[in-house]
């Protein structure tokens, strides 16, 4: 849902490399907790479901709406939620490669964007956890920490282009508040969406829901 949408050269050179930097740490982790979950059907399951999860989300990620700039679905809870974080970082890492490729935002803000993203998806992960002892209706329990997800990852991305500055524009508070209202009613969207996909995988895969080998 929360995405930058700016070109290269929007962000300076440091604040690039610093968003980079703090995206590459946090996928580093993600890498090496992998490595040591290597092997045996927990590879099988989360490399075939990440596939999956990564031309998904692609697809997803192109289909604009023409709303306040631009707005769009990115489904980064849904895939925290079915993938966990270790294997979703993974995920969303080549996905925001694969739209810079297409033009989909600047290569240089993918650091940035991989922040938002990774924001989404651990704060959707840990919620859904959290709320899997309160005997919640699980389209009811999805929607909510995909809610609560892209709500965080809208205060990031604005925090992000805030503190970043865009060179040669003056950054108005009201232009990206008007955003964040925009993307604010993509996430509602955006998190009904998951809520029934995941009642539908509750019916038909209920093994891919809550399984101990991504937490």
């Amino acid at each position: 849902m929360a995405h930058i949408h700016l070109s290269d050269g929007s962000f300076t050179l440091p604040w690039a490399m610093f968003w980079w930097v703090c995206a590459l740490f946090v996928l580093g982790g993600a890498l090496i907790l992998f490595r040591r979950r290597r092997g045996g059907a927990y590879e099988l399951k989360a490399i075939a479901l990440a596939s999956f999860l990564t031309a998904a989300l692609f697809a997803i990620f192109q289909l604009e709406i023409p709303v306040l700039g631009g707005i769009h679905l990115n489904l980064t809870p849904f895939v925290g939620i079915l993938a966990g974080p270790v294997m979703g970082c993974l995920v969303l890492f080549i996905v925001n490669i694969l739209s810079a490729a297409v033009g989909h935002g600047g290569w240089s803000l993918i650091g940035a964007n991989l922040l938002v993203n990774f924001t989404e998806l651990g704060t959707a992960y840990i919620i859904w956890r959290w709320m899997r002892d309160l005997a919640l209706n699980v389209a009811i329990r999805g929607g909510a920490a995909a809610f609560m997800a892209l709500l965080l990852g809208n205060f990031v991305m604005i925090a992000i282009i805030m503190i970043s500055g865009v060179q040669g524009q003056v950054v108005e508070f009201g232009e990206l508040l008007l955003v964040g209202i925009g993307n604010l009613v993509a996430a509602v969207v955006e998190s009904i969406v998951t809520g029934l996909i995941l009642a539908y995988i509750l019916k038909a895969r209920p093994d891919l829901l809550d399984a101990p080998a991504r937490r």
